[in-house]
């Protein structure tokens, strides 16, 4: 019996980096295909480059939003047209570490998770200073229960029971904070899993500062919101 596997990619003016990631997918694709059956998803939100045509080639199904729309629902437009039993969440700039996304499925499919989350390795250079991380954490442990080692990482793959079970994703980058509470909230089983992924880094930067303090104010949000308006 063949598992069933939707890949979701969100892009936004990815057309540099999502060629090399879908190529590597492929190969990763193929290699799984007898055990597997998949279907890569990739949703174009709102690029302004050839990100579309780049993708052209490797995936199934794409999805064009008209303006962006923000990362929260550019995965949601992309599950809700999934046709596979587990959902993998990727992003488009994980170039040739793509190869190592298996390594996500292995606990759902030998029924030990609902959900499986990529801890990374630790960057290769100075980013932030870990306050909307431990923000993360923190709010994450207080409204659900479940501590977590990695709770901004968006790469991960649950069952798609699970995604129609919560009735849907937060809005931006509050997207993978509000998918665990809602997961651990309805009794889903989460584990964290190490693998070697690489993507694009910010650094301390002025645009590395813009980039957190959006991230802060969308994680804020999130937590705020779960706590007045529980899904489950």
């Amino acid at each position: 019996m063949k598992h069933s596997v939707s890949i979701v990619i969100p892009a936004s003016n990815e057309a540099e980096t999502i060629p090399v990631t879908l190529g590597v997918l492929d190969e990763v694709r193929e290699r799984l295909s007898e055990s597997w059956w998949s279907e890569l998803i990739v949703v174009d939100d709102g690029s302004t480059d050839h990100t579309y045509d780049k993708a052209l080639p490797w995936a199934d199904h794409i999805i064009r939003h008209s303006k962006k729309r923000g990362k929260g629902e550019a995965l949601d437009s992309g599950w809700k047209t999934a046709k596979g039993d587990i959902v993998l969440f990727l992003d488009a700039d994980l170039g040739g570490s793509v190869r190592h996304a298996a390594d996500l499925l292995a606990p759902i499919v030998e029924g030990e998770a609902d959900m499986t989350i990529a801890v990374l390795p630790a960057p290769a250079r100075k980013g932030g200073f870990g306050i909307v991380k431990g923000l993360a954490r923190q709010g994450i442990y207080r409204l659900s229960g479940f501590e977590a080692a990695a709770p901004l990482s968006g790469q991960r793959a649950v069952r798609k029971e699970v995604l129609e079970k919560i009735g849907g994703l937060t809005k931006g980058f509050g997207i993978e904070v509000g998918l665990t509470i809602d997961a651990a909230r309805a009794g889903c089983r989460i584990r964290e899993v190490p693998v070697p992924f690489r993507h694009r880094e910010t650094g301390r930067d002025w645009s590395g500062f813009c980039h957190r303090g959006k991230q802060f104010l969308s994680v804020s949000k999130t937590l705020l919101r779960k706590w007045r308006h529980p899904v489950c």
